[in-house]
């Protein structure tokens, strides 16, 4: 039998597919009422409203890596300080992020990231 992820592994686990834009197999990981909140742009809810934000946006990327540079957990309750790099046609575009999640029964009810959104969209190509 194997042993079920702690709430930090389950987060790790989730970005790491997420690195890879494998969204059926990521948004396995996230409950069917996750909250998704990219604070500086907005709010979603559900899988599917994960993957309407998530698969246009990172559609240009030829790679992404989400670095984890400080963990902290506290029970159900993981945040990461992230450098989230994506590679473009031209080059590295690189983020600080901290993102905040809450896992329930081996799953993500909540993902909340905090960025400076005009560092990210200065880099990032229109569209």
């Amino acid at each position: 039998m194997r042993k079920a992820m702690t709430p930090a592994e389950t987060v790790k686990a989730f970005l790491d597919v997420m690195m890879t834009k494998d969204y059926d197999k990521g948004l396995a990981l996230v409950t069917g009422d996750v909250e998704y909140d990219n604070v500086p742009i907005g709010k979603v809810a559900g899988p599917d409203g994960i993957r309407a934000v998530l698969e246009p946006f990172f559609a240009p990327t030829v790679t992404n890596e989400y670095k984890v540079l400080r963990e902290v957990s506290d029970g159900a309750t993981v945040v990461l300080e992230r450098l989230d790099r994506h590679l473009l046609a031209d080059g590295w575009v690189e983020l600080p992020v901290t993102g905040i999640f809450e896992v329930r029964d081996g799953k993500i009810v909540l993902w909340r990231d905090y960025f400076d959104a005009p560092t990210l969209m200065s880099k990032w190509p229109a569209g």
